[in-house]
This record gives structure tokens, C-alpha cells and sequence, in this order.
């Protein structure tokens, strides 16, 4: 009897498709999915040059597609092309994002509705656009990248933490109509993890990052890569029994005290 594990964490043949996977967390997961084998498709709005240079290092295992996932009377085409372009995708993240710090008397309704658009209308449609050939081919893993606004009060994100809570009830539903299918529906919660995006809000406001690490038992932020283990885990047949799932990878953060 072969008790190798190696073959459960291998995605090796399979396709996948990682919107915003050129940057921050997104260029995290697109690289744990490349080296657990997985060819990626990247979804982006950035320059197609600007995103060529920062996929380089994958050589042909990636391949960038300019568009936005906001325009969903585009999704099915892009959809199709990237099946016609890659062959079948088995693997769809959903990681695609954007925010706007205001607190809620200051957004306007456009605003909140534009943080909605990417996060859950944007997603919705390009899950909904990949699951039928997931569906036809009984093996299929769509991973939504929520927060820990999923779960707790943070001001001035109104948006951002309604789309990533949104997320939790869409996991659910959605695992409810496709588990028989073989197709799992899972999201990560990221806590604070080192990045740009995190430096920039923590370098100059001391008392802010004090209050941050207080919070999280492991005493320290996480990596991106941290991150994209995880969406690799989720996305192997080492995680097939796991579905309507939101794992925090947080360093204990949303239990510490």
C-alpha cells in the first residue's frame, strides 16, 4: 500500500485562475499554486507590461488577462477564452478587491455599491461563469478571499466588511448546491499580514500597530506566503472533504485577547 502524501498536495495538470494574483496576496497565492504545480491564469486591471514583469519569474506556468470583473456582461467571454486559452480551469480564487476608507456618514451609496460590485457582484459572476465546466467534470475548488471584517468591527470599511461577511453565506450556499458535485467552496481569512499595504498604515501610527500586535497571540504579523499555503492546501486533494470553510490565517488574532 502506497502512503505517500506528496500525490494529495500536488496540483500538478490542473488550471487555475487567481484574480488580483500579480500583487500582495494575490502574487502570494498565484506562486504557492505554481509551485504546488498548477498553471495560473492572472486576472488583473493592471498594464499588461506592469503585470508581465512581475509574473517573469513563472515563466509559462502564468499567463495575465487584463480585465475587470466588474464589467459581468464580459465574464462568460473571458471565461471561455481562458478555457480555449489554457484548457479547463479546476481551481478559481477569488482574491480580486478594493476599498474605500470613509466612515458610513461620509460614503456615498455609489461608493458602498462600487466596494460591492468587485468584492461579491464581480465575484458571483465569475464563480458563476467557471462552475458549469466544474460541474460537467465532478472535481472543482473556488476559494474566496474574506477578512477578518468577516467576523469583526473595524471603522471606516463599511463596504469592504459587507462584501467579506457576504462571502460567508455565499460559501455556504454554494457548498450546499455543488459538494455532490465534487466541487469544494471555501475562503481564507487573512489577519495582518506583511505588506505594502499593511507598512503603509502601521509605520507612521505606532499606537495603531501596538494595539495590533496586543491582539495577535503568535506576537507578530503574518507572510503572504502564509497565506498562499493555505489557498494551495485548499485548493489539493489533501483538502477534498472541506467545504464551506473560512480559515483564518491570522496567528490566532481573532481569539486573542
Amino acid at each position: 500500500m502506497d502512503f505517500s502524501m506528496e500525490k494529495y498536495y500536488s496540483l500538478a495538470g490542473q488550471n487555475a485562475v487567481v484574480t488580483g494574483g500579480a500583487s500582495g496576496l494575490g502574487l502570494a497565492i498565484t506562486r504557492c499554486l505554481i509551485g504546488a504545480g498548477a498553471k495560473v491564469a492572472v486576472l488583473g486591471r493592471s498594464a499588461e507590461a506592469h503585470a508581465a514583469d512581475t509574473l517573469a519569474e513563472f515563466g509559462d506556468r502564468a499567463a495575465y488577462y487584463r480585465f475587470d470583473i466588474t464589467e459581468t456582461d464580459k465574464t462568460q467571454a473571458i471565461a471561455d477564452r481562458i478555457t480555449a486559452e489554457q484548457g479547463p480551469v479546476s481551481i478559481l480564487v477569488n482574491n480580486a478587491g478594493n476599498h474605500c476608507k470613509k466612515f458610513i456618514w461620509e460614503m456615498s451609496v455609489e461608493e458602498y455599491v462600487s466596494v460591492l460590485n468587485v468584492h461579491l457582484v464581480g465575484a458571483f459572476a465569475l464563480t458563476k461563469a467557471f462552475v458549469p465546466q466544474m460541474k460537467e467534470r465532478r472535481h472543482g475548488r473556488i476559494i474566496f478571499q474574506a477578512s477578518m471584517t468577516s467576523y469583526i468591527g473595524q471603522p471606516q470599511v463599511a463596504g469592504y466588511s459587507s462584501a467579506k461577511a457576504g462571502y460567508l453565506g455565499l460559501i455556504h450556499t454554494l457548498t450546499a448546491e455543488l459538494a455532490e458535485y465534487g466541487i469544494t467552496v471555501n475562503a481564507i481569512a487573512p489577519g495582518w499580514i506583511d505588506t505594502p499595504m499593511f507598512r503603509k498604515a502601521t509605520d507612521n501610527d505606532q499606537p495603531r500597530l501596538a494595539k495590533i500586535m496586543g491582539r495577535i497571540p503568535a506576537k507578530r504579523v503574518g507572510d503572504p506566503m502564509d497565506v498562499g499555503m493555505c489557498a494551495a492546501f485548499l485548493c489539493s486533494d489533501a483538502a477534498r472533504y472541506i467545504s464551506g470553510a473560512c480559515i483564518p490565517v491570522d496567528g490566532g488574532a481573532l481569539i486573542g485577547f
